[in-house]
């Protein structure tokens, strides 16, 4: 049974008693008791000897959670060092609660020393660690409005589950209890329910080795947006340019965050109109009776004060200039707090740092502030090696290097090299955010692939080529990207099977491909990684110079594809969305379309079909593609009842549709009557999805409803989930 800590407000902090005997045996060590009365025996020095001496060596033994050097780090005796009993207790009591907070209960630490050939003493400490303590519960009362899975999603505290052993997400710490407290108060808080009071209590199974954490919840009442007005006393401000900026509109749901991205964006127009110290705060009026509250944005100017100096500090590897051409102001400007804000999104937007703080400091005079950022950096290189299986490319696997903040100067680079049952990659890829210091983007990619022939491709080959690219964000959620490179195809038909030999390529045959383009993307989702609201389009168009056996074509290829989300239900966790995808290739020749330039639509248009196993083919079975395609899809996806959040498992079910053009515009076709005479496909199913570490994962199990006579269907594939 857990003990409440003395003086701990509530119940929302539990201590397991042996934590509080650690304390006890601290404190008698630390006031001069003897080493064995505190726990810690002292071998082969004498009392005398052990007063003071110099430390020859410090070792540990047992140890396995954390190693040698990061367990000189937490302590004070060092090698060279003065030894006294009273820094020992204190190390050895450093070092249990190290592996407290990192979930170890049952450790138990002890301390030796051994005396040197020269008068020095050697200091071993014997780690015991046990088993590493987990949550086996996380338990709520009170919240009749959100699920539990919900609001377990919020927090930082996970319960035990198969990947914890690999992400240690589930162990307890009463700080980041607390933590996670505000963030189900501000999930709350976000959803409508601005007077939410959260508390917990956390109790200590020593049989189990694990906790159970109960959260209390009284969510108060459900609350709206009323009127919401503008009151600006700024002469020449355009409120109605203002009023673009609103997203508490009447009738939605009280939001916190909503609130404050108004007030954000508000005051960064006002910015943009030339009102460099235009101040917006809100006004919330309270209508108990109609459980709404009325908002009024007082836009007015704030005081004049400028950026005297930024101060930063914590980034031992990112350059200064990294951090600072993230914020839209610089020394010497107006001073606008919603500026500051915006500026402290984007640092952490770059997710080079674990922590970002902004805090203010008088300056020299009364009309100068002095802004303090203080980061506090984390791993941005990651290496891996995965192996995998996929129902298209078979057993494949892949070994990368990515470096997302590459010589501190915010830089991306990637290197990897992947292989399959049917081919190889090699890929390089290099992005400058921010290109001679402008807010633009360039990077250029390289790659070799390695295809091999197939049951569905009669012909193998290998592709070399690169490209350069340029990015632009037109608005917020708007970003334009122009490229521009080259590929070069050589085909490889060497098997001596007749049935088996392409009549579309020739071995040995060369295509020499250089391209242009443009794409647009919409990005308006709330969050990339796992929407739940708003849409996601991409529109793209790329000229192409093909030139292979005498022939030059000159193809514009288009594509356009867009994904709208929607709650069901909300805080649910379910989702809807409506997905649509079309191409269309012309050849701007008037000729025909070249096979390996053809669409191969595949399963991320239509599920249920193999790969290459639907549209038009010629009676040898080799597969043309096609020049025209169209889809929509609608998906509905769902947290799986019963299974704790952390394992990022959910389920979703789907039906796809997509209309399919002929073989008429390709060179080689048309292919078979049977291959395409039902332009028209469709399927249902449902779908396992894994939120994986290495990245989101689904199988999906379709039932096709409608195909051609010589379709090829599959019951079961396993993808990589995209957003598209």
């Amino acid at each position: 049974m857990a003990i409440p800590r003395a003086g701990a407000e509530g119940n929302n902090n539990m201590i397991h008693p042996t934590k509080l005997m650690r304390g006890a045996v601290s404190a008698i060590a630390i006031l001069g008791a003897a080493p064995m009365a505190a726990g810690l025996p002292v071998l082969g020095v004498t009392a005398a000897q052990a007063q003071e001496q110099l430390v020859a060596a410090v070792l540990f033994e047992g140890n396995r959670r954390f190693p040698d050097s990061q367990l000189l780090s937490m302590v004070d005796i060092s090698a060279s060092g003065i030894f006294t009993q009273q820094r020992l207790a204190a190390d050895v009591e450093s070092i249990r609660q190290a592996y407290d907070r990192d979930g170890f209960m049952s450790v138990s630490v002890t301390a030796r020393t051994e005396q040197t050939t020269d008068g020095r003493v050697r200091v071993i400490f014997t780690i015991n660690e046990g088993e590493r303590a987990g949550i086996a519960a996380i338990n709520f009362t009170g919240n009749n409005a959100i699920g539990a899975s919900n609001l377990k999603g919020a927090m930082l505290t996970k319960e035990t589950g198969i990947l914890s052993w690999l992400v240690r997400d589930d162990t307890y710490d009463e700080q980041k209890m607390a933590v996670d407290r505000e963030r189900i108060r501000l999930y709350y808080a976000n959803r409508g329910y601005p007077d939410a009071q959260v508390n917990s209590v956390a109790e200590y199974d020593a049989s189990r080795n694990a906790y159970f954490v109960n959260v209390t919840v009284n969510e108060g009442q459900h609350y709206d947006f009323g009127n919401v007005g503008i009151e600006t006393s700024i002469n020449g401000l355009n409120t109605d340019v203002l009023r673009g900026t609103v997203r508490t509109n009447q009738g939605r749901q009280y939001s916190m965050a909503e609130l404050q991205k108004t007030i954000e964006d508000m005051a960064y127009e006002a910015t943009a109109q030339g009102y460099s110290f235009a101040d917006v705060r809100a006004r919330l009026d309270r209508d108990v009776a109609t459980n709404t509250f009325n908002v009024t944005y007082l836009v007015d100017e704030g005081a004049r004060v400028y950026v005297e100096r930024i101060n930063i500090t914590g980034n031992v590897k990112t350059r200064d200039f990294v951090i600072r051409r993230e914020l839209a102001f610089a020394e010497g400007d107006p001073f606008n707090r919603s500026m500051v804000i915006r500026g402290r999104t984007a640092i952490e937007a770059l997710d080079f740092f674990s922590r970002v703080e902004v805090s203010t400091a008088p300056g020299s005079s009364a009309d100068k502030i002095v802004l303090n950022i203080n980061v506090t950096e984390k791993s941005t290189g990651e290496y891996g090696a995965t192996a995998g299986y996929s129902t298209q490319d078979g057993i494949l696997g892949e070994l990368s290097l990515t470096e997302r903040n590459f010589l501190g100067r915010g830089q991306f680079l990637r290197a990897a090299i992947g292989a399959s049952q049917t081919g190889r990659t090699f890929d390089f890829s290099f992005t400058e955010p921010r290109f001679m210091g402008l807010n633009v983007s360039a990077g250029i990619d390289a790659y070799r692939r390695i295809y091999d022939e197939t049951t569905t491709s009669f012909y193998g080959s290998e592709v070399t080529g690169g490209q350069v690219r340029f990015g632009v964000p037109l608005t917020s959620a708007l970003n334009a990207n122009v490229f521009a490179g080259y590929e070069y195809r050589l085909v490889s038909d060497v098997k001596d099977n007749p049935t088996h030999q392409s009549s579309l390529v020739t071995n040995g045959q060369e295509f020499h491909k250089a391209f242009t383009g443009y794409s647009l993307t919409w990005n308006g989702v709330d969050n990339v990684r796992k929407p739940t609201e708003g849409l996601y389009a991409t529109f793209s168009q790329q000229y192409i110079n093909l030139n292979y056996s005498g022939t030059t074509d000159h193809l514009l290829k288009t594509e356009a594809r867009a994904r709208y989300f929607t709650p069901l239900l909300q805080d649910s966790g379910i989702v809807a969305s409506v997905r649509g995808q079309a191409g269309v290739i012309n050849n701007l020749n008037g000729g025909d379309v070249h096979a390996v330039e053809a669409f191969t639509p595949g399963s991320q248009l239509v599920r249920g079909f193999q790969s290459r196993g639907y549209g038009p083919r010629l009676g040898s079975g080799e597969y043309l593609g096609t020049t025209m395609f169209a889809g929509i899809s609608g998906e509905i996806q769902f947290p799986i009842p019963g299974l704790p959040e952390n394992y990022g498992l959910s389920g979703a079910v789907f039906a796809d549709a997509a209309w399919i053009g002929d073989a008429s515009d390709i060179i080689g076709g048309p292919g078979t009557a049977g291959s395409n005479d039902e332009p028209w496909r469709a399927s249902v199913g449902a779908s396992l999805i894994w939120d994986s570490p290495f990245g989101p994962l689904r199988g999906d199990f379709a039932h096709v409803l409608n195909k051609s006579t010589d379709d090829r269907t599959q019951v079961f594939q396993f993808t990589i989930s995209t957003l598209l």
